[in-house]
C-alpha cells in the first residue's frame, strides 16, 4: 500500500508573514505590473505584423513571420553571440574582483563609508560619459592606453595600435569599460553578503587549522550563496542589455553589434516596427530564460532566511 506525503501544515506565524509580505508589496508589485504588462503585450502584438512606420497604410497581419526570419538571419545569431561573449566575460572578472575589493572593505579599518563612497564613484558616473572616456582613452592618436602600454614595455608595443581596428580589441575595450564601471555595484552586493556570514564558524573553521582557502571555499561562500546569486542575476541582465558602451565606441563597426542595438537599428533607425517590436520580445524571452537559469541553477530560497 503506497502512502501519500502530506506538505506541513504552515504555521500561523508563517502565514501572517506571508500575508504581511503581500499586502506590503503588492501596491507596489500591481503599479509595476500595470506599468510594464501593456508595453510589453503591445510590442509582442506589433511584433505579428509586417508594419514600417513610414508606410502606415500597409501593415500586414504575417504571424510569427517576424520571428522565423529573425531567427533565420545571421545578424542575430552574431549580435547573440557578441552580448553572451560580453556579458560572461564581463560577469567572471566583475566576481572576482567585486569579491576581492568586497573582502577588503569587510576587514577594512578605517571608516568604511568613505572607501564605499570612493568605491562606488566609477559607478557613479554615467554610462555615456564613461563610454566617451574610455573610447577617447583608446584611441590611438588622443589617448594615453598605448603611451602607457609602450612605456610598460619598454618600448616593444606599437604607439600607432588602433583598438577600435578589429573585432576583439573594440570588445577588449568594450569589456574594460563595462567591468571598471559595475564592478563596485558588484562589490557592494556581495559586501552585503559578507556581513551576514557569521564570524563564529570562520573563526571555529580557523581554530580547526583549516586554512584561509578551506575558511573562503567551505565557510564564506556556502553562506553567501543568496548574495552571489543575486549579484551575478542582476548583473548578467544588464550586461545582456548593454547598448551604450559599444554604441558609443563603435557604433557596432567590426561585428560588435549586439542584441539591443540591434533592436534599435531596426527600430528607430530603420523604423520596422514589426521586425523591431520581434527582436525586442525575443532579447526579452532570453531575459526571462537567463532569470529562470539563475533562479533553478542556484536553488536559493530567499525567503527563507530571517536576517
Amino acid at each position: 500500500m503506497s502512502t501519500a506525503v502530506s506538505k506541513p501544515l504552515m504555521s500561523d506565524r508563517a502565514r501572517s508573514e506571508r500575508s504581511l509580505g503581500w499586502r506590503l508589496a503588492g501596491p507596489a508589485f500591481i503599479i509595476m505590473l500595470l506599468v510594464t504588462l501593456y508595453p510589453i503585450a503591445y510590442a509582442i502584438y506589433l511584433s505579428l505584423f509586417n508594419y514600417r512606420l513610414t508606410d502606415p497604410t500597409g501593415r500586414r497581419f504575417v504571424w510569427f513571420q517576424n520571428y522565423i526570419t529573425a531567427l533565420g538571419d545571421p545578424l542575430w545569431w552574431q549580435a547573440f553571440g557578441v552580448t553572451v561573449f560580453i556579458t560572461v566575460v564581463t560577469l567572471v572578472f566583475e566576481l572576482i574582483l567585486g569579491m576581492a575589493i568586497a573582502m577588503v572593505m569587510h576587514k577594512i579599518v578605517i571608516p568604511r563609508r568613505t572607501l564605499r563612497t570612493v568605491v562606488l564613484i566609477p559607478y557613479s558616473i554615467i554610462t555615456v560619459v564613461s563610454a566617451f572616456s574610455w573610447k577617447y582613452a583608446a584611441q590611438f592618436d588622443t589617448g594615453f592606453f598605448n603611451h602607457w602600454l609602450h612605456t610598460l614595455t619598454f618600448g616593444a608595443f606599437d604607439l600607432n595600435f588602433n583598438w577600435f581596428g578589429g573585432t576583439w580589441t573594440s570588445l577588449t575595450v568594450i569589456c574594460l569599460s563595462e567591468i571598471w564601471k559595475t564592478t563596485p555595484f558588484m562589490s557592494l552586493l556581495l559586501l552585503a553578503g559578507l556581513a551576514q556570514v557569521d564570524s563564529s564558524l570562520e573563526e571555529a573553521a580557523k581554530v580547526d587549522g583549516a586554512t584561509w582557502w578551506q575558511r573562503f571555499t567551505r565557510v564564506i561562500l556556502p553562506n553567501m550563496k543568496a548574495a552571489i546569486m543575486v549579484a551575478m542575476l542582476f548583473r548578467t541582465l544588464d550586461a545582456f542589455r548593454i547598448f551604450d558602451n559599444p554604441y558609443v565606441m563603435t557604433g557596432g563597426a567590426n561585428r560588435t553589434t549586439t542584441l539591443s542595438m540591434l533592436v534599435s537599428n531596426e527600430t528607430i533607425n530603420r523604423v520596422e516596427i514589426g521586425m523591431g517590436s520581434a527582436l525586442a520580445v525575443l532579447l526579452f524571452v532570453c531575459v526571462l530564460i537567463i532569470a529562470a537559469i539563475f533562479v533553478r541553477g542556484f536553488k536559493v530560497d530567499l525567503t527563507g532566511g530571517r536576517k
